[in-house]
């Protein structure tokens, strides 16, 4: 599959602009990548993906650990 209309994250503004975290969406799945390794790409949904996010900005990434391991 081939996917269309990658979007850089705003905090990706700094420096010469190949260091960024790129998103594609399809109606079922997420792609994820660095725009400085595009052939590396983490497939998703959006659920775990949220709750990853939510662990990153309370701080409880160890709980996140624990409970997908």
């Amino acid at each position: 599959m081939i996917l269309t209309g990658w979007q850089k994250s705003t905090y990706s503004d700094g420096g010469d602009g190949n260091d960024c975290v790129e998103l594609a969406a399809t109606p079922a799945t997420l792609h994820l990548r660095e725009s400085d390794a595009p052939g590396a790409v983490l497939i998703t949904t959006r659920a775990p993906l949220a709750g990853f996010l939510h662990a990153i900005h309370t701080g409880t990434l160890g709980i996140v650990a624990s409970v997908t391991a």
